[in-house]
């Protein structure tokens, strides 16, 4: 196996560990969860960049359920994330008027975020693993398998 498959094989890795992360995140904090929206089919151009450099990234909205503050799921998001071993810090921020809890959480360069508001029901979750150079170097070695640092 060269060096691009085996880079290819830790990104799609690192793919399904997202998504085994997200799931019962998602199922703790949201109603009616409709997980085909949560699909990881391909990695995605992460930015900029020479050579590009391609991650997985996640997306998916829902609601809490009634009766469950924004303030009871930010919390439930912290703890699960931290009993699963990530490092979470919780911020406020302010988009067009809505006031999000924000909880991010980052284990081994893998990133979850987490927003949820009293201005809305909303609950979002995304999530992105580090970003790896897929393509063979120009001069045929291999490409690096580390995470994008900038």
């Amino acid at each position: 196996m060269n060096r691009a498959s085996e880079a290819r094989d830790e990104l799609d890795r690192l793919g399904r560990a997202l998504r085994r992360q997200l799931v019962p995140l998602i199922r703790d904090l949201t109603v009616r969860v409709h997980l085909r929206r949560l699909a990881l089919d391909a990695p995605k151009v992460a930015g900029r960049g020479e050579p590009p450099r391609h991650h997985y990234a996640a997306d998916y909205q829902g609601n809490r359920p009634g009766g469950v503050s924004a303030s009871e799921t930010a919390s439930r998001a912290s703890s699960a994330l931290r009993a699963a071993g990530w490092d979470v810090t919780a911020s406020r921020e302010d988009d067009d008027g809505i006031l999000w809890t924000v909880v991010d959480a980052d284990r081994d360069g893998t990133r979850i975020r987490v927003l949820t508001s009293g201005d809305t029901a909303a609950v979002v979750v995304r999530g992105w693993t580090p970003a790896l150079d897929l393509s063979p170097d120009r001069r045929g070695s291999a490409p690096g398998l580390e995470p994008r640092t900038d």
